[in-house]
């Protein structure tokens, strides 16, 4: 094999290598992935926020009544690490942006010496043959910018996700992580929900808005056919970003 068909092939062998799980699974279904402790995964990361200074709240003498409880006997809500919790995700947003730009910046610089304290003719050893004192210098500039951006946005969400709590923080707070996966035909959709919440959000019923957590991350993807065909060809992503035309 020559030099030159070995060039022409190694952009076909290391997309082919970037690439080794789409060709692993052509002809079906993208995999479940497997069912396991959200603190295991790699890119968990422990939760530390700012706190309040330690209160102890006073003892209820004789008293049958959980603070913060909303049955009589016993409270249903999540409260400790291991406990369930669903996460109610209602997004509906409707948003336009129109930004308009224009900048025009015009510059006319001249400068003639016809006259310099009767030595017009001593400096002319430092002219170019031929130039004329009274037109020494003359430069003109013209900049103009003109930038239209619009932006359009509308989007639909409602899920409803069970999750785990994580991490209970020291004034109360927990950490809860949702993950769920949903494949239709050759498309597996994965929904994954975090974020910090207060018991005092959580509903009788054992359910808290997603506008309630705090530092909250909701994910709603996928992986399959249709998001390969989705996406721009490698060749073109690499453009895109190597280019500078």
């Amino acid at each position: 094999m020559s030099a030159r068909a070995a060039l022409l092939l190694l952009p076909l062998a290391l997309a082919a290598c970037g690439q080794a799980e789409r060709l692993s699974r052509i002809g079906r279904a993208p995999d479940f992935s497997p069912v396991s402790d959200p603190t295991q995964d790699p890119r968990y990361r422990p939760v530390s926020m700012p706190m309040p200074a330690p209160h102890e709240a006073p003892p209820l003498a004789n008293s049958l009544w959980r603070p913060g409880s909303r049955t009589f006997l016993r409270d249903q809500r999540a409260a400790q690490v291991g406990d369930l919790i669903t996460v109610l995700v209602t997004i509906d947003d409707d948003a336009q942006l129109q930004n308009r730009t224009q900048r025009s910046r015009n510059g006319t610089e001249t400068m003639a010496a016809p006259n310099l304290f009767g030595q017009e003719r001593a400096p002319r050893r430092l002219y170019p043959p031929g130039a004329d004192p009274a037109a020494l210098l003359n430069t003109n500039s013209t900049g103009t910018t003109d930038g239209n951006g619009n932006v359009r946005r509308n989007e639909q969400i409602n899920l409803r996700l069970a999750a785990t709590v994580t991490q209970s923080l020291p004034n109360g707070n927990m950490v809860v992580m949702a993950r769920q996966e949903v494949r239709v035909n050759n498309e597996l959709r994965e929904l994954s929900v975090q974020g910090i919440v207060r018991p005092q959000d959580i509903a009788s019923d054992n359910t808290v808005r997603h506008d309630r957590l705090a530092e909250a991350r909701i994910s709603y993807g996928g992986r399959g056919s249709l998001s390969d065909i989705q996406q721009p060809r490698l060749g073109q992503q690499l453009l895109d970003v190597l280019s500078p035309f």
